[in-house]
This record gives structure tokens, C-alpha cells and sequence, in this order.
């Protein structure tokens, strides 16, 4: 399904936007008069009434609307396949219309989008949670991992069995990392505890998430974690009268409120608006951008009220400590972290590298289940 708005924020575009011409001089990009709106396009994987990954990214493109009012014309396709061709069809659809800047918001739609962007020179393509990039394709994701450690915080206070569930997507170093983070975040607060792993994968198939969470419930966990677009894991947890923290935004809390503790939440209006801006004044460049709490790309969706006070309290403590900088992604991944054989992966004191944390394939101790080889 195809839907339109009005207005997107930034990218790299060269040539033309018909009387919104752009120029290349020295490799960079500078706009020439404006009286047409910029077109841009988001590709989804999943439905914009999800409740989570792809919601929140409908969200950010609303606020590029809002924003820009007519100075932007947006647009998306929902629900596409992350299959080559399905893909590259949709997005090869979008530029060959017009549209300037095209945001691809899924892992699976990386090589569809570096070979359009290869036949489309003078279009702007930002590819969400990949890593390759040319001189008009860039990425960008978010340091989720961040509130994720503070969500496993509050699991693992409020866990009576010492035993939490994460279903899990894809074995890819994004989710690989959010389990970490979570389970550092539970063990920080609760050393017995451990948290058990099952993969779907899939990133939004409701009744396949919901049978992984029954599996994983059935083995008496009693707070679940996920790393799925559905609050499906959620539901699971609210009927068997247990709680779980969702995903991606914080309308899987309106939607399960009985079960849902809180969820890390990403906030893509800011980067969105900040790249529309970009393309519109002709200034952007090719990056890989990765924003954190202190860029106000992340954050956790509000605190159940299941969760004591104390508990409340310790989580808006770690809060506070991520959004003045003492804490980051890095120092989540500081050592001593040994892997689940007890094998030392981080030496004391030593921080892991952005490239180590971007290509990360092993789980740290106090996580239960396997990493599949493909």
C-alpha cells in the first residue's frame, strides 16, 4: 500500500528538482532557487499501524510534514518484502517518479537500495540500519541499545522467577546487541538472573511472535523482552498475567498497558527533519549516522504503573546518567564481559570499538540460547 503526506528532511541530491535545481561544485551540493516542493519517499516493511518499527518511522515522516509544511511532498510504500526484487522494484518505482530523497527503513532493503541508487545519481537514498553507503546513499540508525540497558533495569527488578524471555528477529549484530544490552541492563540489577533467547525469524509476523512467546513463557519466564514490530510477545505476557517490555515505540504500552513495563522507543523526527533540511539547502553529504540519547533519538516509553516507585527510580536515575553523557552505548560495552562460555570477549577497563559494536556476533554471559550461523 502506497500513502502521501507532505514533506521529508534530508539528503544529497544533485541535478533536477525541475526550477529547484541543484549544483555540484567542488563535490558538494548547493540549492538554486526553490518553487517546488522536494519529493521524498519512505520504503516500510512492515504496516504503519504496526505499533512499532514502522509506526515510529511514520511517525518521523509526519513530523517532516508538519514541519515543512508544502516546502515537501512525502510518501510511502508499507508492508513491502524484503525480498531483492519486491524491493528494488518499490524503490526504483519511487526515484523513477521523482522523488529526491528515498529513505529505505529496513535491513533487508541494503543491496535494492545501492543498486538503484547507482542508476540514480542525482536522488538522495538513506538506507535505515545498513552500512554501506556511495556518494549519494547514507545511512542512519539509532543507539537503541542505550535504552534498551535501562529497560532491562526495570525487568530485572520486577522478574520473581529470575527468568526473562527475548524473542528475537534475525541473528544480525542490531539485535544481537539490543539482547546484550538488555541482559547487561538486568544483570547490572539482578546477577541471578538470565535471560532466554528464541528467533522467528521475521521482524513483523504477530501469530509467529506470539507462539515464540508462548514457548518461551511456557518454560516459566515471567518477563518477556523483544526484539519484533508487534506487540504480539506482549499480548502473550498480559494472558498469562506476567509483564513484558515492547519495542520501537511507545504505542505497544497503550496497546498492552496491563503487561507492558515500558519499551526503548526510537525517535526519528529530529534526523529525518535535520536530513529534509539538508537536501532542501543543498548541504548534504554522505554519512553513516548513528544518534544516541544525547541526539534525542532514543528514549523509553512511559514507565508502567506496575513498576514500584523504587524501581521508577532507579530507571529515571540511569535515564538522566545517559542523557548527560556519563553514560553511552560505549560504556554499556566496557569491560570486563566475558561470552557465554565465561571466555573474556572486553579486557577491564577497555571500551569497545563502534566497528566491534557494529559487527558484534556473541552473546554475553547470563544470556540463554544459540546464535544460528545464518
Amino acid at each position: 500500500m502506497v500513502g502521501t503526506g507532505a514533506v521529508t528532511r534530508r539528503q544529497f541530491v544533485v541535478g533536477g528538482l525541475g526550477a529547484a535545481a541543484l549544483v555540484t561544485v567542488f563535490g558538494k551540493v548547493e540549492a538554486l532557487a526553490q518553487d517546488a516542493p522536494l519529493k521524498a519517499a519512505w520504503v516500510y516493511v512492515g504496516p504503519v499501524s504496526d505499533d512499532g518499527w514502522t509506526a515510529a518511522h511514520d511517525v518521523g515522516r509526519q513530523v517532516v510534514v508538519s514541519t515543512f509544511g508544502d516546502k515537501v511532498e512525502t510518501t510511502y510504500a508499507e508492508s513491502v518484502p524484503e525480498t531483492p526484487a519486491d524491493a528494488e522494484r518499490v524503490i526504483r518505482d519511487f526515484a523513477q517518479k521523482g522523488n529526491k530523497l528515498i529513505f529505505t527503513t529496513s535491513f533487508g532493503f541494503m543491496e535494492p537500495t545501492v543498486n538503484v541508487a547507482k542508476d540514480f545519481p542525482d536522488t538522495v537514498f538513506v538506507h535505515i540500519s545498513g552500512y554501506k553507503t556511495a556518494a549519494n546513499l547514507g545511512t542512519g540508525f539509532a543507539k537503541i541499545e542505550e535504552p534498551r540497558y535501562v529497560t532491562g533495569i526495570i525487568a530485572g527488578k520486577m522478574t520473581k522467577s529470575n527468568k526473562l524471555g527475548y524473542v528475537a528477529a534475525f541473528p544480525i549484530p542490531e539485535v544481537i546487541r539490543g539482547i546484550n544490552a538488555f541482559t547487561l541492563g538486568v544483570l547490572s540489577v539482578n546477577p541471578a538472573a538470565t535471560v532466554k533467547v528464541v528467533w522467528t525469524s521475521t521482524w513483523f509476523d504477530p501469530p509467529t511472535e506470539r507462539a515464540a512467546a508462548d514457548a518461551l513463557l511456557d518454560t516459566g519466564v515471567d518477563v518477556t523482552a523483544q526484539h519484533q514490530d508487534s506487540p504480539a510477545t506482549l499480548q502473550a505476557a498480559e494472558a498469562r498475567g506476567v509483564y513484558g517490555v515492547g519495542y520501537d515505540s511507545e504505542n505497544m504500552g497503550k496497546t498492552v498497558p496491563k503487561a507492558t513495563l515500558t519499551s526503548p522507543i526510537f525517535i526519528w523526527g529530529p534526523f529525518y527533519v535535520q536530513t529534509v533540511q539538508q537536501v532542501i539547502d543543498g548541504t548534504w553529504v554522505s554519512n553513516a549516522w548513528w544518534g544516541g540519547w544525547q541526539d534525542g533519538a532514543v528514549d523509553i516509553a512511559p514507565i508502567g504503573d506496575m513498576v514500584p516507585d523504587d524501581v521508577k527510580a532507579l530507571a529515571t536515575t540511569a535515564v538522566d546518567t545517559f542523557k548527560s553523557g556519563q553514560q553511552t552505548i560505549f560504556t554499556i560495552f566496557t569491560g570486563p564481559l566475558t561470552d557465554q562460555s565465561g571466555a573474556e570477549k572486553v579486557a577491564a577497563g577497555t571500551a569497545m570499538t563502534a566497528d566491534e559494536l557494529l559487527s558484534m556476533n556473541w552473546f554475553v554471559k547470563g544470556v540463554e540460547g544459540d546464535i544460528p550461523s545464518s
